[in-house]
């Protein structure tokens, strides 16, 4: 018995001696992650701490300060890697990481290094879907902004990317619905220039095909909205109200073109035909105002009229 317990004694003093090996070389394995994070490394720091965080694991209490410190310190590294492969313009490998650093967080409960991923991967989707647009990758622009708009649904300007790639791949009205989100969330004025510009293009076609009553409906319901950004549409309307017999509709339209785009070179010929659906209405005051409109603007055949009326 007596032998045994010195037998004993002797593996409990070697098993101390092996633990004080052990966390010293986990400690300088540690400290080794230090001087390659101040070397710049942060890519061998981060192997260097995850090395020791597992030496200093296995050194039990002993080393517990040591594993603290390592798991304060890794999720934060991983992090900050993240953000630099952003800067390269890697995003593929920056979302990756970004990720690995939320996932190591939560593991280690860093509450920080949570909320800084959570926040910062939602912006570098977007990045990525803004730099595929401008790389004529739209399928990949979608897929990274659907992503975008998954982590953080009230991201205006990502939603106006993705309403872009949308309608460029001819998803429209799914780029119309990326624009509604757009609009709701602080991006209205740039979203009305974009359902503007889908409503004109649909209103153009609907022209050409001859669905006269097409054209005056959608943007008439388009002005309603507000989403009338180019004064094109409205002449469009006009144009289809005069083939529909709707006078009225047409003058209308006519007169918005004209109070919306003042300057447009064809104010001067858009003017004189109002004053001549007017005079045909046999409105003689409002045929001479826009008639007198139209010499205003430089429309010659104009002045004729205003002597005729004025007889």
């Amino acid at each position: 018995m007596k032998k045994f317990i010195l037998a004993f004694a002797a593996a409990v003093l070697s098993a101390g001696m092996m633990s004080a090996q052990d966390l010293a070389s986990a400690t300088e394995t540690y400290n080794n992650g230090a001087e390659q994070f101040q070397a710049g490394d942060k890519v061998a720091a981060l192997d260097l701490f995850k090395k020791a965080l597992t030496m200093g694991e296995a050194c039990g209490d002993e080393g517990a300060e040591l594993v603290a410190n390592c798991k304060n310190t890794i999720p934060a590294l991983t992090l900050s890697i993240g953000k630099d492969l952003v800067k390269d313009k890697e995003y593929d490998a920056a979302i990756e990481k970004i990720a690995e650093a939320e996932t190591v967080a939560k593991e280690y409960e860093n509450d920080e290094v949570i909320a800084d991923a959570a926040e910062l991967l939602p912006q570098v989707y977007q990045a990525a879907g803004s730099n595929a647009i401008r790389e004529k990758a739209m399928d990949k622009a979608v897929e990274y902004l659907q992503k975008s708009l998954e982590l953080d649904p009230t991201n205006g300007t990502g939603a106006m990317y993705l309403g872009q790639a949308l309608n460029a791949l001819g998803k429209v009205e799914e780029a119309k619905a990326a624009f509604q989100t757009a609009m709701a969330n602080g991006q209205e004025a740039n979203a009305k220039k974009q359902l503007g510009n889908i409503v004109l293009k649909e209103a153009q076609a609907a022209l050409k095909a001859g669905k006269n009553a097409d054209v005056v409906s959608m943007i008439a319901k388009a002005d309603e909205e507000g989403l009338i950004s180019n004064a094109a549409a409205y002449q469009l309307a006009a144009s289809a109200s005069q083939k529909l017999n709707k006078i009225g509709d047409a003058i209308k339209y006519f007169e918005k073109f004209i109070e919306a785009d003042p300057k447009n070179k064809n104010v001067g010929a858009i003017a004189y035909t109002v004053g001549a659906l007017y005079q045909g209405q046999n409105n003689k005051a409002k045929a001479l105002e826009f008639y007198k409109k139209a010499v205003a603007a430089g429309y010659a055949d104009a002045q004729k009229m205003v002597d005729a009326l004025n007889k």
